[in-house]
C-alpha cells in the first residue's frame, strides 16, 4: 500500500486552484514517523531563542537556529527513559512503565540552553534512501547512541559504526556520543570489561575504515544515579562556543576565593554548562546537583517569581537569592542565583564573615562578566 496519494486529474476549463507543491517522498517518509510536532518548535523558524548558545557545525541555513540532539540506538536500549528522566523529571522507577517508542519523538528544551531532542525508534532504518538525510542530520549538533550494556550489543555496535562511516562523508563535524547504558546492573569488574570491549570494537572498526580520529566519546550511564546528568553535561558543553571563556572565569573565581570547585548549573535540567578546569569529583557533583533540588523545592513552597518566557533579555537575578550550608565533611556549599536560569554552586572550606564578603564581591564581578559574555553573542 502506498503512503502517497495521487492528485485528482484536471479537466480543461477547471477553475479550481492550483494544487500545492507536492513534498518529496523522503520528506513525507520523515513526517510520517514524526509525532508531537505541534509541541515542538520548527528548527527553521525565524524567531530567535532568548539564550541560544549552541553551535551548529553543519548548518547550511545560517542564522541562530537551535541545535539538535539525536537519541539513537537499538530497541529497548533506554533512549526514552533517558529523555524522560533528564528533560521531564520523571522518577527513574516510573520509566519501567514507558511503552516502546514507535515514532520519532521531537521536542524542544526551553531553558538557558535552547535545543531540540529527537528520539528515534530502534526499528527505523534512517539510512534508507526514502528518508530525508539532510532533514535528519543537517542541523544536528550531537548524535547520542545508546547501547544497552546488559544486552547483546554486537548488532548495536555494527549499526553505530555504519552510521559513523556515513556521517563522516557528509557531516564529519557532528559529535558522536556513545552512552554505554544500564551499567548500574553490572558488577564493577564486569562493568569495566564491558566498557573496554565496546570501546575497543568501535575504535578498531573505525580505524580499519581509515577514520582513526573520528569524534567519538564514550560514557558509562544509568538513570538511577547522576551519571546520566554528568554525561549530558559533557555533551552540551561541546555545543557552547563560550565554554573556554566560562572555564577561565570560573578558574579565576576559584583562585581568588580559595574555592575547591565551582559549577555553573542550568537549574531546570540540572546540567552544568561549565565548571573550572580542576578534575570533576563525582561525589561533590552529586551533592551540588542534589542541592539544586533542595533549593527548587524550598522555592516552590515559599514562592518564587516565575521567569518571564517572553523576556528577551539576559535575565536579572534576585540579589537575595543565595544560600550557604555546611557539610559533615567540614566543607561549605555556596549557591548564588546568576540569572533566572543559571545558578553558581561552589565548594569551599571557609565560610567566615570575612570570607563571605570576599566571595560575595567576587561572585558579583563574575556575574557582571558573564552577562557581558552572553550579551556579545546576541
Amino acid at each position: 500500500m502506498s503512503f502517497l496519494s495521487m492528485p485528482a486529474a484536471r479537466h480543461e476549463g477547471d477553475s479550481r486552484e492550483e494544487p500545492r507543491p507536492r513534498k518529496t517522498a523522503a520528506t513525507l517518509t520523515l513526517e510520517r514517523y514524526l509525532q508531537d510536532q505541534a509541541t515542538a518548535d520548527d528548527p527553521n523558524a525565524s524567531g530567535k531563542p532568548a539564550f541560544h548558545t549552541g553551535r551548529l557545525p553543519n548548518s547550511k541555513l545560517g542564522g541562530n537556529h537551535k541545535p539538535r540532539l539525536l537519541l539513537m540506538g537499538q530497541r529497548r536500549s533506554g533512549k526514552s527513559s533517558i529523555s524522560s528522566v533528564v528533560f521531564h523529571k520523571m522518577p527513574p522507577q516510573e520509566t519501567l512503565f514507558l511503552e516502546s517508542t514507535a515514532r520519532i519523538q521531537k521536542e524542544s528544551m526551553h531553558s538557558f540552553m535552547d535545543f531540540q531532542i529527537l528520539d528515534f525508534p530502534g526499528q527505523i532504518n534512517f539510512m534508507d534512501p526514502t528518508f530525508d538525510y539532510e532533514e535528519i542530520f543537517g542541523e544536528t549538533g550531537a548524535l547520542i547512541w545508546v547501547i544497552d550494556a546488559q544486552d547483546e550489543y554486537l548488532e548495536a555496535i555494527a549499526r553505530l559504526n555504519r552510521t559513523i562511516l556515513n556521517l563522516q562523508q557528509s557531516y564529519p563535524s557532528i559529535n558522536v556520543e556513545v552512552f554505554i547504558h544500564k551499567v548500574d546492573g553490572l558488577s564493577e569488574d564486569y562493568k569495566i570489561d564491558t566498557y573496554r570491549d565496546i570501546v575497543q570494537r568501535i575504535q578498531d572498526e573505525l580505524s580499519d575504515a581509515g577514520y582513526e580520529n573520528a569524534s567519538v566519546s564514550f560514557y558509562q550511564t544509568s538513570i538511577y544515579d547522576h551519571s546520566i546528568f554528568e554525561a549530558f553535561s559533557k555533551v552540551i558543553q561541546k555545543l557552547i562556543p563560550q565554554l573556554p571563556t566560562l572555564e577561565s572565569l570560573l578558574n579565576n573565581l576559584c583562585s581568588a576565593c580559595r574555592m575547591e570547585k565551582a559549577y555553573l548549573f542550568d537549574v531546570l535540567s540540572k546540567i552544568y554548562i561549565a565548571t573550572d578546569t580542576s578534575p570533576v569529583d563525582m561525589p561533590s557533583y552529586e551533592i551540588c546537583s542534589d542541592y539544586i533540588d533542595v533549593i527548587v523545592d524550598i522555592s516552590e513552597i515559599y514562592g518564587s517569581e516565575e521567569p518571564d518566557k517572553d523576556d528577551p533579555g539576559y535575565g536579572r537575578a534576585n540579589p537575595d537569592a543565595e544560600s550557604i550550608i555546611s557539610l559533615q565533611s567540614g566543607n561549605y556549599l555556596y549557591l548564588k542565583e546568576i540569572n533566572k536560569y543559571l545558578a553558581l554552586i561552589c565548594i569551599t572550606k571557609e565560610a567566615s564573615a570575612e570570607q563571605r564578603g570576599l566571595i560575595d564581591n567576587n561572585v558579583d564581578v563574575f556575574q557582571d562578566a558573564l552577562a557581558k559574555v552572553f550579551d556579545m553573542q546576541r
